[in-house]
């Protein structure tokens, strides 16, 4: 048996959803489209979605992220990653399937921090898709992509917290059916570095709390918004702090692990099908007398496709056996590894379809341009390639220091 080797249950998932793409997401693409454009409105909530998620759950397809059993089919990280990257191949699969950021991330926070409370009034209602979450711990007045950093006061009032701050980039916020955020401020501004932030849970629609406006990313209003968030004077009972004071980077650290390896699985799925639509463009496009494919940088460019999927695939498979086998801090190294290569590779597969598409490459008649905004955000969500970066970096002279100290 190979190190990757994935169960017949996970393989039957696998057949199950490609099935689901072919017959029902892959041809919904089209009647989103025309419903956002009747609705007019860039954060409408359109009906086929509904329609989807019935169909998803219909068929088993559901939860399927959650490796808790008691809430989804229990897959480890290694069985649900060729799941994640099918449903990448469209922005309609992985809501669809109630497999969506930031709610995934958001309801393993719930599961494993959340009081019965919190479990009863949001997570039962994330799980059933009923609901939508947003995560609001970037600020626009500091670097963000040092967690410490955040700025937001949460000072203790009796049994209350009082929130003050700004936030942005709140992903989900513009979301019709956003019902709740999880935030992250600063509690403690004198105790050690790592201990002086806390999560917190506030309904979005807390007096106090204005959704200002939606961040549009390279000029797409994304339906489910990145919202900039105001909060002014906010009360939040202490219940409703997450495992609780100062213990807020300690979850932050929790929930990215995952969620960072969720976001490279589907750029591999974009990056598939980037290329099928390359090399199908390449095959029916003509020039100069010869199809398009005929050309050596273009045959190049498919081998090169290939190569490096293959290559980045292999190594999110590394990172999604490591965190189930020896957890997800043991594998911090291949986690920041695969969050640095797998949005750069998939974003160059993705340039390149749209060099072969030519002028339609950049419309949306094709799914390549917003593909790669996505993909190019995707290189700061979740923490820029330079933090990453700097992490491996830390790791690896960790090794001779050692040494040279022996």
């Amino acid at each position: 048996m190979s190190l990757f080797d994935i169960s017949e249950r996970a393989q039957q998932y696998q057949s199950d959803l490609l099935e689901f793409m072919d017959s029902h997401i892959y041809p919904s693409e089209a009647v989103y489209d025309e419903q956002m454009r009747e609705a007019g409105d860039p954060h409408f909530h359109p009906p086929i979605l509904e329609d989807l998620k019935t169909e998803a759950r219909k068929r088993g397809l559901w939860n399927l992220f959650h490796p808790h059993p008691e809430w989804g089919p229990g897959l480890s990280n290694l069985e649900y990653a060729p799941l994640a990257e099918i449903m990448g191949r469209s922005h309609l699969a992985s809501e669809a399937c109630n497999c969506s950021a930031p709610d995934t991330g958001n309801m393993e926070v719930f599961t494993l921090f959340g009081t019965d409370e919190h479990k009863e009034r949001y997570l039962k209602p994330l799980l059933d898709g009923k609901i939508r979450s947003a995560f609001a711990m970037t600020e626009p007045a500091v670097a963000s992509s040092d967690a410490t950093n955040v700025e937001m006061s949460m000072l203790r009032d009796g049994d209350d917290y009082v929130l003050n701050g700004r936030k942005w980039f709140a992903s989900n916020g513009m979301h019709r059916n956003c019902k709740v955020l999880i935030v992250m401020g600063k509690t403690d501004p004198d105790a050690a570095v790592h201990r002086q932030q806390s999560m917190m849970v506030v309904p979005i629609d807390a007096p106090g709390v204005t959704v200002r406006r939606n961040l549009s990313v390279f000029g797409y209003q994304d339906r489910e918004g990145h919202a900039e968030i105001d909060f002014q004077d906010v009360r939040v009972p202490s219940k409703d702090v997450l495992k609780g004071e100062g213990e807020g980077f300690a979850i932050s650290q929790a929930r990215l692990g995952p969620g960072r390896i969720h976001h490279c699985m589907r750029a591999i799925g974009m990056a598939e099908r980037a290329l099928e639509l390359l090399c199908r463009r390449a095959e029916s496009r003509v020039t100069f007398g010869k199809p398009v494919s005929a050309n050596a940088n273009i045959r190049d460019w498919i081998a090169e496709a290939r190569i490096d999927i293959e290559m980045i695939r292999l190594l999110t498979m590394k990172a999604a056996y490591l965190m189930d086998t020896v957890g997800n801090k043991a594998a911090r190294t291949e986690i920041a590894a695969i969050k640095v290569a797998a949005p750069n590779i998939a974003l160059k597969i993705v340039d390149r379809a749209i060099q072969v598409h030519g002028g339609g490459g950049v419309t949306d008649d094709f799914p390549l341009a917003m593909a790669w905004a996505h993909l190019r955000t995707l290189r700061l969500a979740d923490g820029p390639d330079e933090v990453h970066k700097r992490a491996i970096a830390s790791q690896e002279l960790r090794k001779y220091r050692k040494a040279t100290e022996q």
